[in-house]
């Protein structure tokens, strides 16, 4: 295993003054109390109340009953939300503004909305997800918006508007101003055909803006944005964001979040979703997700939007049920967002004006609880809470199942920090305080044996500044993590502390800490999970991912995993089984498939078994990038007619492309392997963006 380290600049942070603060950590609790007729139940007090935290009764606090009437008084706008989106989530490298996204409404310095200001009133902020939505879904949810303004939308009714494209921008902050909403909702229809620029950047007008960014703005950027622009990373920490911006008031709140649906794959940190649903949860947020797409049709032979489909699939059955799996998929997160918030989802159907209706019942009447828990433990545990009524009565309940406690560092013993770790490897909402990006290949050893490599980065900016006072000179990051099979029995362990190399005056900054290790696993399923902590701080992030080794004996043409690199550094005197370490040089991975134009691309796989004539292989590959569907480049075919890795019976394949053949944009590369003496082949595919 290795870890390497690159250090760059950043400026120097302000010195603030120390602040001393105090207080009780309130829970909140909403409460909607139902009688057998569906109505809501007014009327009761805090002694008809009896909640309880993992089974011990707590004191109630705090009480109040929100009740929503239409003729409520009119709120001033504020800066509620606009901050905290602008601070805390910005888009990936080189990304500009969507050219066709309503403009921001200016925001003059003010306080933002306490939950005295908003009181008798609904909160809603209105998320379109337009780095998922097509121009027509922009445009059935911008119109279902401006229809429900225009017939339903009342004084009693705070409404924020948001959209998630290359970064989260709110575009109004609350108000109960229908002229203001509406001028915003109209700007989104006036998009005529043209979508807002996806999360991956690969618009024109995207690919400018990477051209023409400065150096200090692509290495602000390059921190921790690459990290997220092939998942779906963003959208998720939008959520975060625009929830822990609302929790400060106490009312309920809705997110009303118009999407195209949110497929997880492979290069996908899953622990996202469980810290966007905590966060919500925590501040009383339900989050309301429309797929924006309405009732679909599935065709046995495909849309129209794609071409035909091929092989016996259209007629065994198989094309449609791919069909369903993949449409199931997209909407599984949505699903799952409404379901462990409060919320509910709103798929399969053209009518959107239910979401508005049933925002408006959820939030209309209900209670509001807090409590400052009897357990002082701040373990991150999840407490379960039970609310019900003292008295025997049909009334029925609804409040939230429970929450997950603060976890604290500070004041943690050294013999508990490695208990810590380890808890956080099994925890269900762990933290994501500490971005990192998780990767693993595979590279056949023998017939069932497989090398996988698990490579992690952090981004240097999560590092602290060594320099800075009150920091350590010597910062280390503790990392931990397993490899478990389908079983969930654990296969491989990793646990390992690196030592930052003392920065200059200015600490790490755009760049990236890279550890790497490996383990050896048959073919199956598995699933790697990894914790990093900051040991100055105690911060922690988790990756999850899943890693399938494939069965190479049936395949057509055995090929191993393709790594992109743009990075070689010395393994002299180094023992190890890694593909990846050859003549004393070892193959850094690019774990983000962004690179710059001033960089070298270095592409490694290997091909297993090739059939044989007269003891000879005879193997074409070459290396093909696409731009969109046009071809814009590609290598000088290469033959091999022998065996490299005599020991994995393995062709050994390596090519060095230069970046700055390249104009900046997303490219597909398309890996063309022949087997002339079997006449089969094989095509891989990786996607590469050029800064």
């Amino acid at each position: 295993m290795s870890a390497s380290v690159l250090i760059g600049q950043q400026p120097a942070p302000s010195q603030a003054p120390p602040v001393f603060r105090s207080g009780v950590n309130l829970v909140l609790v909403d409460v909607i109390v139902r009688d057998k007729n569906g109505t809501a139940v007014k009327g009761l007090t805090a002694a008809d109340f009896e909640l309880t935290e993992d089974g011990v009764r707590q004191q109630i606090v705090t009480f109040a009953f929100e009740e929503i009437t239409a003729n409520a008084a009119a709120v001033a706008s504020a800066p509620t939300l606009t901050a905290a989106a602008t601070a805390n989530v910005v888009r990936p490298t080189g990304a500009a503004a969507p050219a066709t996204a309503p403009a921001p409404t200016p925001v003059t310095p003010q306080a933002p909305l306490t939950s005295e200001d908003v009181a008798g009133h609904r909160l809603i902020t209105l998320l379109f997800d337009t780095s998922s939505m097509q121009p027509e879904d922009v445009q059935k949810a911008a119109d279902s918006a401006v229809k429900w303004v225009d017939g339903q939308m009342t004084s009693a009714d705070l409404v924020a508007v948001a959209s998630i494209g290359s970064s989260l921008q709110v575009l109004t902050d609350f108000t109960s101003s229908k002229e203001q909403v509406h001028s915003v909702l109209a700007a989104f229809s006036a998009a005529e055909g043209t979508a807002f620029a996806a999360v991956d950047s690969s618009t024109a007008a995207t690919d400018e803006a990477a051209a023409n960014a400065t150096e200090d703005t692509a290495a602000v950027d390059a921190s921790a944005q690459e990290l997220d622009t092939f998942n779906n990373d963003v959208r998720l920490r939008a959520l975060k964001t625009l929830a822990e911006a609302l929790k400060p008031i106490q009312q309920k709140k809705a997110i009303i979040y118009f999407s195209s649906g949110m497929q997880r794959s492979g290069t996908d940190n899953q622990v996202e979703l469980r810290a966007a649903v905590n966060a919500a949860v925590r501040a009383n947020v339900a989050i309301y997700p429309v797929d924006s797409r309405g009732l679909q049709a599935i065709v046995p032979g495909g849309s129209a939007r794609q071409g035909s489909r091929g092989g016996v699939s259209a007629f065994s059955g198989r094309g449609v049920a791919s069909q369903f799996t993949q449409l199931a998929a997209q909407q599984e997160t949505l699903t799952t967002l409404a379901s462990d918030t409060g919320g509910t989802a709103f798929t399969d159907t053209n009518d959107f004006g239910e979401a508005f209706t049933k925002v408006a019942r959820d939030i209309s009447s209900y209670y509001i609880l807090g409590f400052a828990s009897t357990n002082p433990s701040k373990d991150g545990r999840f407490r379960r809470i039970s609310v019900r009524l003292k008295s025997k009565s049909a009334m029925k309940v609804e409040a939230r199942e429970g929450y997950y406690a603060d976890r604290d560092f500070t004041h943690t013993a050294k013999g508990d920090r490695e208990v810590m770790l380890q808890e956080q490897l099994t925890m269900q909402i762990p933290a994501t305080d500490v971005p990192l990006f998780v990767t693993a290949g595979w590279f056949r050893l023998a017939a069932d044996k497989y090398y996988v490599p698990v490579s992690l980065a952090v981004p240097g900016t999560a590092v602290p500044r060594q320099k800075d006072k009150g920091t350590p000179d010597k910062v280390t990051l503790d990392v931990a993590g397993f490899i478990r099979d389908e079983r969930g029995f654990p296969v491989g362990r990793i646990r390992d502390t690196l030592t930052v190399p003392p920065a200059s005056a200015d600490g790490l900054a755009a760049k990236q800490v890279l550890y790497q290790t490996g383990v050896t696993l048959p073919p199956g399923r598995f699933s790697v999970k990894i914790v990093v902590r900051e040991n100055s701080t105690g911060q922690m992030g988790t990756f999850e991912t899943p890693v399938v080794v494939p069965e190479l004996k049936d395949a057509a043409v055995k090929v191993s995993s393709l790594v992109l690199s743009t990075q070689l550094q010395s393994a002299a005197g180094r023992k190890t089984v890694s593909p990846l370490v050859r003549d004393g040089v070892e193959l850094v991975p690019n774990l983000t498939h962004i690179v710059g134009r001033d960089q070298k691309l270095y592409f490694y796989y290997e091909v297993y078994e090739p059939i044989a004539d007269n003891g000879a292989p005879q193997l074409r590959t070459s290396l093909a990038f696409y731009r969109g569907k046009v071809k814009v480049f590609e290598t000088p075919t290469v033959e091999r007619t022998r065996i490299d890795a005599t020991d994995r019976r393995a062709a050994i394949f390596q090519f060095e492309v230069p970046a700055e053949s390249f104009k900046p944009g997303l490219y597909t590369c398309q890996v063309n392997i022949i087997d002339e003496v079997a006449g089969r082949f094989a095509f891989p595919r990786l996607e590469v963006y050029v800064r």
